[in-house]
């Protein structure tokens, strides 16, 4: 199964961004496949923002990723 998460770009350097998947997780992906713009919410798989999205679709998506996480059960 494949799976790709929104991340907030928060800051742009060539083809790499930082950007923010919330909780205080930032990480570097490449951007080299979209026209992302610091600000911009993009969906990101396997290191690569692969898909521009819109604020409201990424914060529903998040939303509900979060929900699906506090069932999961800690180690």
């Amino acid at each position: 199964m494949c799976l790709a998460i929104p991340a907030k770009v928060i800051e742009i350097k060539g083809d790499l961004a930082k950007v923010d998947f919330g909780e205080g997780v930032k990480r570097e992906v490449n951007i080299m496949l979209v026209e992302a713009k610091v600000g911009e919410y993009v969906l990101v798989h396997a290191g690569y923002a692969i898909q521009v999205l819109d604020e409201k679709a990424a914060e529903e998506t998040l939303s509900l990723w979060n929900e699906i996480l506090k069932y999961e059960p800690t180690q």
